[in-house]
């Protein structure tokens, strides 16, 4: 690919929305303009089968609009698609000859099973996790996906999604207990029909799409969770049945109030997350998880990776996505301090013996701790925690980004309890032992490259009675900026880890 930006137009049912990517000079992804419309064409449909002129004069306006931001960018490629109400209406083709002659986009009409696979490619490249049903409630669909080892297993593709149930078994906008009863006989019988749905009990239902989005998003601003991001978000089906009750219960004027509740979302999310609870019911699913990556993202990495649009390490890839986003901290410094962080902990193993992800953590710790510096070099520290917990880091809990945010940041114990204030509910007494005496290391790790020059080419690392001894097997200059840095660190270490770093110096006489 040698365009560098990137336009994604996705046609849903219920919206339609863009999303522009970048490549950057250094090689990184990322979105840097969008834009989304309601459009809810399930529900603009006629007798006969077909989208009426005013959505269609409706849809053209939206994607000149789209399209007038793509030029202003210079997007140099534009992947327009088109699911399920384009998909299914009578007049399609004139839908798709007026969208060319008008805005001078090709749509591609993807299929129940093209759906299926770009979600499926959006997810597995956003979240570490083996096995599982994926489920992507649209607006006139719902795609259903079993994968196992990280691969796509079977899928199918219902012709029901939110606005097309809540145009069919609502009456103005509210659901009653009958219409209910109708869309969850619906869901029940159309998983009969695919015998392999229940095959796979005790999996977790991942969830894509806007009626998941907006299910965690909702539960948490009821539940004032205090971790901005909705990717990645865990929920019991208890949770779900709770929130739903909820929110059906509640009458469409006060809905609107609802926490967390978009305004072009207050009557369609009842229907959505009905759907959402029965396949969970059916599958015996064991939780939820919310993926705030799905179709447009799978479009994404097919058309920008073509032929290796997987990425095996979800973790690895996002952190090296994001290090070169933040420029601005010296390459070679960094990985200086990430190899002898990472080697020091496995000296130190006998003695922390730290939970088993916590060399996960302090890698990632220690190769984001200086991205602060593309903010204020002077307070750096300050800038990479707030970068990093409000960055895409994929394949990690949220405790988890927030412990990376601490470690890479942490400058002392009452500093980092400070910092973690807003977010106590998610971390424990022993989470903060494990960011203390990780983030003491990464600093003696920086210590030892203080001057920046990679100075210690090699390095031996011993525990003697009270003291860590670490010696220089090949180096280069006097470590005189290292040596003192060490000396300074000492006391901090010792309390956290009962022993005192000392750098033996070289002997150049």
């Amino acid at each position: 690919m040698t365009e560098q930006r990137i336009g994604i137009i996705d046609i849903g049912s219920n919206s339609v929305r863009l999303v522009v990517y970048e490549r950057t000079a250094n090689g990184a992804h990322r979105v840097i303009d969008g834009g989304k419309r309601p459009a809810r064409l399930a529900e603009r449909v006629d007798d006969s089968g077909c989208l009426s002129e005013e959505a269609i004069t409706e849809l053209l306006g939206t994607l000149n609009h789209f399209t007038m931001i793509c030029a202003h960018n210079r997007t140099g490629h534009i992947r327009a698609i088109a699911t399920a109400a384009i998909r299914n209406a009578a007049n399609q083709s004139e839908i798709l000859d007026a969208i060319k002659s008008e805005t001078g986009l090709t749509i591609e009409l993807l299929s129940g099973a093209d759906e299926a696979t770009y979600g499926f490619l959006g997810m597995i490249n956003a979240m570490d996790v083996q096995d599982g049903f994926l489920v992507d409630i649209g607006g006139g669909s719902t795609e259903v996906s079993l994968f196992r080892n990280k691969e796509l297993v079977q899928s199918v593709s219902f012709p029901f999604g939110c606005v097309s149930l809540n145009r069919k078994y609502a009456v103005k906008g509210l659901l009653s207990e009958e219409g209910l009863k109708g869309i969850e006989s619906l869901v029940t019988e159309s998983v009969k029909n695919e015998p392999w749905l229940l095959k796979s009990p005790s999996l977790p239902l991942i969830g894509v799409g806007g009626t998941a989005r907006a299910m965690g998003k909702i539960h948490q601003a009821v539940t004032k969770y205090p971790f901005t991001q909705t990717h990645n978000y865990p929920m019991t089906g208890m949770d779900a049945d709770f929130l739903f009750q909820d929110l059906f219960q509640t009458p469409l004027d006060k809905r609107r109030k609802f926490p967390g509740l978009s305004k072009d979302r207050v009557d369609v999310i009842v229907p959505g997350i009905a759907v959402l609870r029965t396949l969970f019911r059916l599958l015996k699913a064991s939780h939820y998880r919310i993926c705030a990556s799905g179709l447009r993202d799978g479009l994404f990495y097919a058309t920008r990776f073509p032929g290796r649009s997987l990425h095996q390490d979800v973790l690895a890839f996002s952190l090296s996505n994001l290090s070169a986003l933040h420029p601005a901290a010296p390459k070679q410094h960094v990985m200086q301090v990430n190899r002898l962080a990472l080697q020091l902990y496995d000296e130190l193993r006998p003695v922390h013996l730290l939970p088993n992800r916590g060399k996960m953590l302090l890698d990632a710790a220690s190769t984001l701790f200086r991205i602060g510096a593309s903010i204020d070099y002077y307070d750096y520290a300050k800038h990479t925690f707030y970068l990093i917990v409000n960055s895409h880091l994929n394949g990690l809990a949220h405790r988890e980004i927030l412990m990376i945010a601490a470690i890479a940041s942490y400058k002392s114990k009452n500093r980092t309890r400070q910092q973690l204030l807003d977010y106590r509910e998610l971390l424990n007494e022993s989470d903060y032992d494990t960011i203390h005496k990780l983030g003491v290391l990464l600093q003696l790790a920086a210590a030892l490259d203080r001057s920046e020059t990679q100075a210690i080419g090699r390095l031996e690392a011993s525990q003697s009675a009270n003291q860590l001894l670490l010696d220089p097997v090949r180096s280069e200059g006097t470590l005189a900026l290292e040596a003192r840095e060490v000396d300074e660190l000492a006391s901090d270490f010792k309390k956290l880890w009962g022993l005192i770093p000392v750098l033996n110096l070289p002997d150049y006489t």
